[in-house]
């Protein structure tokens, strides 16, 4: 063999080898190229999870009315079908975001190479390229990395989303899913956000303004860069007059409109009763209250709400005209007979303090806690025609080396005096002696009977109304002295989930405490106290009404808890660290002026 021949021959085998070389490693990057993608696909999310797709959605408060009151979320979003997205809003969106979105089958691959261009000639990455498919893809099954395996992923989703799915019905869910700033998620609740109406009222240039967002919400909105909103907002809508969705004079119209300048942050309505309401709910549904999109129908009467709060405003507004400032009140309105609850206020200012005053504040009610003593007395056989005797009396206090002598208002006694008197004028040593003959513990039996569940403590001046108590118990108590009947307080009536079934429902529910002979009685007391006692004021009232004034010691409480024949209201006037109201300001002058305010403007029963 020539020595050429033999070079021939050794190159040939280098040549071989190398061959064999680059196969081994084609095979290897090949088995790790399809190991990966291998890995990659059997990784995929199901799409069939979209069957079941149920997004965060904000539960919503009604008035029994209808009228909405507040919402509950963590994600401010109302799921909208896409047949009610109007379809200038998906024209809107689809022309800023995805022009092709009706053509391509979830991936544009026109668009990507039309994106990598644009990256290429800037040298950064200034286009995405991704299709609305893909956005919806990424937000509902990928973490929000940024590899190439996620976008391979993301692209076999869209296509197997493109598939299964119209393409209004892709568009309705990224329009449901998508966050648009301003705590709003999905575009109904955007809508209501930014121009505080449902989407279904927008115009076009309002579907435009909403359409920039997506992108960049900080970046884009009109709150917070006008300028940079107002210049994106002009890209969408002349993208949507190039693509023929709207005429050149709706274009010029829609430039004109002015952007929004402020949120639409909704306030609650009757919001002392909303944080009440809520914390039930909370123990009852957990967080499922902020997130399932339920519907709760509380009992709350819209119109008596506000003529709660503006008696109870108007009335400390009166009171600190007199007095210094700084007076707190609340008031309760509670049918008598289904226990609903129809107004709740439980401060001057919800949004200055949410401390509720007609729930959480435990106050001495003074002389309103005395219908109990009388009521007691009639319960073990006395009439009120019944003579005690009002006279200064010493009794042992709460403790055994004190003594305690209660004293009338104005230290005038009557000596003998009908029960009937002793309550209409509101007596409190007419009241002491009689509690030390008919005794502390029946008293305090009665009181836990018909709804009070504070702690009372066993000293004869229980009679005064020495115990701290809430004013909605107070309030609900005082609704046995009207029918006989202890009702469960009822603050909503059902609630519905997001398909509209009944999941939960609330009826009356009552037990006979008072019989019928002690309920007459109480009640001409009560009536009493209004027709030639210390409530003659609530005559002006012009209809039958029942109920009692409260005054503590130096007049750090006023109060006044009545009825008629649909509801009993309550009113409690005071401050919140204790301190005197002012010199006279008690229950008659302070609480009842605003408990008649109220119930002239509630009207007479129908």
């Amino acid at each position: 063999m020539s020595r050429l021949e033999e070079e021939l021959t050794t190159a040939n085998k280098r040549l071989n080898k190398v061959r064999i070389a680059a196969f081994l490693v084609f095979c290897v990057v090949a088995g790790v190229m399809g190991g990966s993608m291998f890995w990659a696909l059997s990784g995929l999310p199901s799409i069939s999870a979209l069957e079941q797709y149920v997004p965060l959605e904000s539960s919503k408060i009604y008035a029994s009315d209808g009228k909405l009151l507040a919402e509950l979320y963590y994600e401010r979003r109302t799921f909208i079908p896409h047949y009610e997205i109007p379809d200038m809003v998906k024209k809107a969106f689809v022309s800023i975001e995805d022009v092709r979105f009706y053509s391509h089958p979830g991936v544009d691959i026109r668009g990507i190479l039309r994106a990598l261009w644009q990256d290429i000639k800037a040298r950064s990455i200034v286009q995405g390229g991704s299709t609305i498919t893909q956005q919806l893809a990424k937000m509902l099954f990928l973490k929000p990395e940024k590899s190439i395996m996620r976008k391979i992923k993301e692209a076999i989703i869209s296509v197997q989303i493109e598939k299964k799915y119209t393409k209004d019905e892709i568009l309705g869910l990224y329009l449901n899913q998508t966050y648009f700033g301003t705590r709003a998620f999905g575009i109904e609740a955007a809508a209501r956000a930014y121009f505080g109406k449902s989407i279904r009222e927008v115009t076009i240039s309002e579907s435009a303004l909403l359409a920039t967002l997506p992108k960049a919400p900080s970046l884009y909105s009109p709150f917070r860069n006008p300028e940079r909103s107002q210049k994106r907002r002009t890209l969408v809508l002349q993208s949507m007059l190039r693509l023929n969705h709207i005429t050149q004079e709706q274009y010029e119209a829609a430039l004109k409109e002015p952007l929004p300048v402020s949120p639409h942050f909704r306030k609650y309505d009757a919001p002392y009763f909303i944080e009440f309401l809520k914390k039930k709910l909370e123990r009852k549904y957990g967080t499922g209250i902020y997130k399932s999109g339920y519907k709760i129908y509380s009992t709350i009467d819209s119109k008596m709400q506000r003529s709660a709060e503006e008696a109870l405003r108007n009335g400390i507004k009166t009171i600190e005209k007199r007095v210094k400032p700084e007076i707190q009140g609340a008031l309760v309105a509670i049918d008598i007979r289904s226990g609903q609850i129809k107004a709740m206020v439980g401060g001057f200012d919800f949004w200055e303090t949410q401390f509720n005053r007609a729930t959480q504040a435990m106050r001495q009610p003074g002389s309103a806690f005395k219908p109990f003593v009388y009521l007691t007395a009639f319960e073990q056989g006395m009439s009120y025609e019944d003579v005690i005797y009002d006279v200064p009396t010493t009794f042992v206090g709460s403790n055994p080396d004190e003594e305690w002598s209660p004293e009338n208002y104005d230290r005038e006694y009557f000596g003998e005096v009908t029960l009937k008197t002793a309550l209409a004028k509101s007596l409190n040593a007419a009241t002491v002696n009689l509690a030390s003959i008919i005794g502390v513990t029946p008293i305090i039996d009665t009181a836990k009977r018909v709804g009070i569940k504070s702690k009372l403590y066993p000293y004869i001046s229980i009679a005064l109304g020495a115990s701290d108590l809430s004013l909605i118990e107070l309030v609900r108590a005082y609704s046995v002295f009207a029918t006989g009947r202890k009702v469960e307080l009822i603050p909503y009536d059902r609630i519905e989930n997001r398909d509209r079934i009944i999941i939960d429902e609330l009826f009356t529910r009552h037990t006979n405490v008072v019989d019928e002979g002690s309920l007459y009685q109480i009640k001409v007391l009560l009536e009493a106290v209004v027709n030639e006692g210390t409530g003659t004021q609530a005559k002006a009232i012009g209809r039958p009404v029942f109920g009692k004034t409260g005054t503590t010691n130096d007049y750090r409480d006023a109060w006044f808890i009545g009825f008629d024949d649909r509801l009993v209201v309550g009113v409690w006037i005071g401050r919140d660290d204790h301190r005197p109201i002012g010199r006279k300001e008690t229950g008659a002058r302070a609480a009842l002026p605003i408990w008649i305010d109220f119930m002239k403007r509630t009207g007479p029963s129908s």
